[in-house]
This record gives structure tokens, C-alpha cells and sequence, in this order.
């Protein structure tokens, strides 16, 4: 291992314990401080967003620096006030019978690449300090000095606010193991992983939670239904926009082949050129390496570039490259995701044809990320979303736009999860909800220690009705006891002599009854309290506890049904009796 590597390691662990000091110290804030120095990081990344964009287009060369510059403003401006609301400290809900606490979780490792380094910066930045923890951002090496001046700028305007210095660290030396390092150290708690396959593979193997995102390569299906001239302008934006650097630009043209030749007319009308065979073929030797792998000398660049490095010439104005297109794969170097302005055009037959031709594009190089539709019918759009195995389905809109949230509903964000299809832990748009561990106080609602029942006066009981034991039994008990009464009873004193009475008519002399035979008389139910055994159709816990309390037998056949609890609580205490 080179030198380099061993100070990359060395300042990774370095950078993580002190950010964990820090974050001690910042997951005690209250949240009024949190957005008082979120609010000072935001106007600072928005003053600047112009200057680092600039910054990021000269060091890279990918992109043109007043999209850069956008999307500066997008993740300073828009995220922040979308999140500025957001609770993110102490009790954040509560639904009466459980109460939800918000817990940061700690030190943040933020990888950052170099196709959206300083936004990708600033939203990171912002979503963890949002949500208390601290953060090491570990810079792509292509664009290590861009990053670092815009975690400059915000970390200078958070220190005077009161945040704790070593709260935001940027690495100064970029290597694969610095970054490894940064991720595996004991005191990282999350890790926001944006690049390459590798890298995020690379972070779901370090054994620390993860939010990772996949690569793109979206398709957009236009409909027979759709807006053309609409539909055309929002792809020509999504793809061109920052010389389709974002993920989640549009890479595949799905058209309905009833309006194929009105969108192919909408298209040139709008910037874009079809190219022939032969030149589509020049291009599409350049798109990809000997390896098959995407070239990385095409990315971010304009039309009239990757023209000129294919040796083709294109008339002047051009916006985007398209090409006719009939196979998806490794064979089909127009079917990858370019992360450029060029397009790949299929024609189908149909909706089912077109989802099918979209799954296909997804699975090659984009499964989980974004899918894109052009249609004025609802439900049409909602059964492609359906189909789609994509996390974000974007209806009538650039996908670039659509899917971050810019131009939709969708959280604003630079981190696009693409849920188990790509192999990521989520599939949402990635905010600072992502970055708290929410506790919750749960409080009894389903007693399971119910009151014991006060004892009874003791007194001799009669057993209740329903209960299975026969008569004889309990003649028999009862004959036993009282003889026992009987026998230790005193002998009482004889009784004054009474008067001789008068002579009555005779009458027939009642039979007397032993008190045992009285006894059992009095028990055996009379006429009226003799109720038809007749079969209940269901029978619940509540309605054994009521059978409890009455001291009724509950009557049951194979028809009854009966839930679990009602059955074990039936069978322990012997209520049911089958009919």
C-alpha cells in the first residue's frame, strides 16, 4: 500500500472520531439552534451556488455550469425549505397511546461523485445536520477541490451559528481506501453512498446501515394520448439538462407507433437529430470501452462533442443525439444509460408492447431507479406505474425534474433510492427522516394482567346450571356433609310440653323428606328455566368471559365459529357444551 493510501486511512479515522466528539455535542441542540444554523448553511450555499458551480464544471468537465449552478440552488433553496418545518428533535408525534421521540444517529459518511459534486454536497451537508449528526463527506478524486471549497463555505457559515467545528469534515486526500476506511470506522453510523456500482457495493459490504443509489437508465413512453409537442419539450429538458448528468435523466424514447412519425417531427422541430445507421454506429462505438462498459469520455458532454469525437458531423444547434434502436443489451451500446444527451428511439404497438420494451431497458442497466410517461390518461399512467419496476414514475414531466422533486410532489432530494430492485435499502426519495432513529413510548392499550375477582361470602353454593357433573354426586356430597352437621350438632333441650290439642277429623299423614332429597330438589332447574340447547353461529373472548360470568354453558356445533382466544379460554375453563 503507497503512502497516499496509508494518510488517506489515517485522516478517515481521524475525521470520524472527531466527528463523533462533535456530534456529542450537536445531538444536544435544540431544534431552534438545528434550523438556526441549517438557515445560515443554506443562505451560504445559495450566495455561492453560481461561483461553486462554475468551480465544479472547470474541474470536472462534465455539465454546463449554469444548470451546475441550478442544481446548486435546488438543494441550498428548494430541500431546505421543503425540510425547514420538519421536527427532527425530542418528541416529533404523538398518537396518545404511543409517543415518537427523535434520535440522531450519528456520524454520516457522505460519498460524493463527480457528476453533481457540489449539490450533492450541499443536500448531504444540510440533511445531517438537519437531523443532529455529523458528517465526513469523502470527495470522487476528480472533483476533490470543488467539494472542499463548498464544504468551506457551509461549514464556516454553520461555526459562526454555533455549530461545533469538527461537526463537518471533507476529506483532503481522496483514495478507495480512505473512503473504505471512513466507512468500516466503529464510529460511523450511516453511510449515504452516490456513485459507481462498485462503491455502492462497496458501502452494503462495510456492515454499517447504508443508503445507496443505483444507476438510472430511464425510459419514457409517449402514448397515443400524449401532449407531442409537450411530451417532446419536457424530454429534450430532462436529457439536456446539465448534459444529462443527474441519474435520472431520460436515456430511452418508448413511442406509441400510431404518433411515431409526428413525434420523430416534434423532435427535429425541438433540436434533436436523428442520425443514420452509419453514424449512429460511429456513436455508438464511442458510447461504451472495449470492455462494454460506458465510456467515461462521453459523460456530461454536449451533442455537438460526442459528434465531433465520433467523427460525424451534425447540423449546427444541435441539442440531443437520437438513434433508431431495435434490441436491448450489451450488442445495443444505445440501450445503457449515456449520462449525455444522446437517446435511444424504439417504436412499439401498444401499451403492452411499450411496458414490456421499458422493463427490458430497466433491467439491463436501471432496475428501481425511475421510469417516465407521457399520456392524458389517468389511469393509463397509474397501470404503467403499476408494471413499472421502478421506485419513481413520473407522469407528464422531465424525469430529470420529476424524479429529485423539483418539478412533482416527490421529496426534494440528490439521493434516489431504487428499493430492492436495485439492490438499495429503500426505495425513497432519501431525506432527513432517513437519518433519525425514531423511539417510541408505547403505553398499554390490551391489559394483559387482568384484576383478580373479589372472593365470594362464604356460604354453601349451589352448583351452577351447565356445569357436567350428575346429580347423584352431588346428592351424595350433600348427604355426607349434613350427616357430619348432624352428628357434632349439640342435642338441643327439650321443648316445653305443649297443650293437649283437640280432636280433629283425621287426615292423611304427609311424607316426610330427608333435608338431603329437599336439597336436591331445590337444585334441579324448574319448567320455565329450561332453555333448547340450540348452537351458537360465533363465538368471541367476550362472549366466554359473559358465559363465565353467568355461569351458562355456551352450546356449539362443527358450524360454530369460534376465534383463537375465545377457543382457549372456552376449553380451559370447560364452557362449551356440543349439541
Amino acid at each position: 500500500m503507497g503512502d497516499k493510501d496509508l494518510v488517506a486511512q489515517q485522516e478517515a479515522r481521524d475525521a470520524v472520531e472527531s466527528a463523533h466528539i462533535a456530534w456529542q455535542k450537536l445531538s444536544a441542540f435544540d431544534q431552534a439552534k438545528v434550523d438556526a444554523i441549517c438557515d445560515a448553511m443554506s443562505a451560504a450555499a445559495l450566495r455561492e451556488a453560481g461561483r461553486l458551480g462554475t468551480l465544479a464544471h472547470e474541474e470536472t468537465g462534465f455539465g454546463r455550469p449554469e444548470d451546475k449552478r441550478e442544481k446548486n440552488r435546488f438543494a441550498a433553496e428548494d430541500v431546505w425549505n421543503h425540510f425547514r418545518k420538519l421536527k427532527t428533535v425530542g418528541v416529533v408525534a404523538d398518537h396518545g397511546d404511543v409517543v415518537e421521540i427523535a434520535s440522531p444517529r450519528g456520524v454520516v459518511a457522505a460519498i460524493i461523485p463527480s457528476t453533481n459534486p457540489t449539490s450533492t454536497a450541499i443536500f448531504k451537508i444540510i440533511i445531517a445536520i438537519k437531523s443532529r449528526n455529523s458528517v465526513v463527506l469523502s470527495p470522487h478524486p476528480s472533483a476533490a477541490r470543488c467539494i472542499a471549497e463548498t464544504t468551506r463555505v457551509m461549514r464556516e457559515a454553520a461555526i459562526a451559528n454555533g455549530l461545533p467545528a469538527e461537526a463537518i469534515w471533507c476529506l483532503e486526500t481522496s483514495s478507495i481506501e480512505g473512503t473504505e476506511a471512513l466507512m468500516r470506522h466503529k464510529h460511523t453510523a450511516v453511510i449515504l453512498a452516490t456513485g459507481g456500482i462498485g462503491l455502492v457495493r462497496a458501502a452494503y459490504s462495510s456492515g454499517k446501515p447504508a443508503f445507496g443509489v443505483g444507476p438510472g437508465n430511464v425510459p419514457v413512453y409517449i402514448d397515443s394520448s400524449a401532449d407531442i409537442k409537450k411530451a417532446v419539450a419536457d424530454i429534450l429538458t430532462g436529457t439536456c439538462f446539465d448534459n444529462g448528468t443527474i441519474c435520472a435523466s431520460e436515456q430511452s424514447v418508448v413511442v406509441d407507433r400510431s404518433v411515431a412519425e409526428a413525434v420523430r417531427a416534434e423532435f427535429a422541430a425541438q433540436g434533436g437529430h436523428f442520425l443514420d445507421r452509419a453514424s449512429a454506429d460511429a456513436v455508438g462505438k464511442i458510447l461504451l470501452t472495449p470492455q462494454r462498459t460506458l465510456n467515461a469520455a462521453i459523460v456530461g458532454k454536449s451533442a455537438a462533442h460526442i459528434a465531433e469525437l465520433a467523427g460525424i458531423s451534425i447540423p449546427q444547434g444541435v441539442r440531443c443525439l437520437l438513434a433508431d434502436c431495435d434490441g436491448v443489451g450489451r450488442d445495443h451500446p444505445w440501450s445503457i444509460e449515456k449520462l449525455s444527451p444522446t437517446l435511444a428511439f424504439f417504436v412499439v404497438d401498444g401499451a403492452e408492447q411499450a411496458a414490456a420494451r421499458c422493463r427490458e431497458i430497466l433491467q439491463f442497466g436501471g432496475m428501481g431507479h425511475t421510469a417516465g410517461m407521457h399520456s392524458s390518461d389517468r389511469a393509463a399512467a397509474i397501470r404503467f406505474g403499476e408494471l413499472m419496476p421502478a421506485s419513481r414514475i413520473v407522469i407528464n414531466s422531465p424525469t430529470t425534474h420529476g424524479a429529485i422533486g423539483l418539478s412533482t410532489g416527490l421529496p426534494p432530494s440528490m439521493t434516489l433510492g431504487c428499493g430492492s430492485w436495485g439492490g438499495n435499502v429503500t426505495s425513497d426519495n432519501v431525506s432527513p427522516v432517513h437519518l433519525i432513529d425514531i423511539k417510541r413510548v408505547a403505553f398499554e392499550t390490551k391489559p394483559v394482567n387482568r384484576p383478580a375477582a373479589m372472593p365470594a361470602p362464604a356460604r354453601a353454593e349451589s352448583p351452577k346450571p351447565g356445569r357436567n357433573i350428575s346429580r347423584d354426586s352431588i346428592a351424595t356430597l350433600v348427604d355426607s356433609f349434613l350427616r357430619e352437621k348432624l352428628a357434632s350438632a349439640p342435642a338441643a333441650a327439650a321443648p316445653p310440653p305443649a297443650p293437649e290439642p283437640k280432636p280433629v277429623p283425621p287426615a292423611p299423614a304427609p311424607v316426610a323428606e330427608s333435608p338431603v332429597r329437599t336439597i336436591i330438589h331445590e337444585l334441579r332447574p324448574t319448567q320455565a328455566e329450561s332453555k333448547p340447547r340450540v348452537a351458537v353461529d360465533f363465538v368471541s373472548e367476550a362472549d366466554v368471559r359473559t358465559a363465565l360470568d353467568k355461569g351458562e354453558k355456551i352450546f356449539i356445533n362443527s358450524k360454530t365459529l369460534i376465534t383463537p382466544a375465545a377457543r382457549d379460554l372456552g376449553e380451559e375453563k370447560d364452557v362449551f357444551a356440543r349439541v
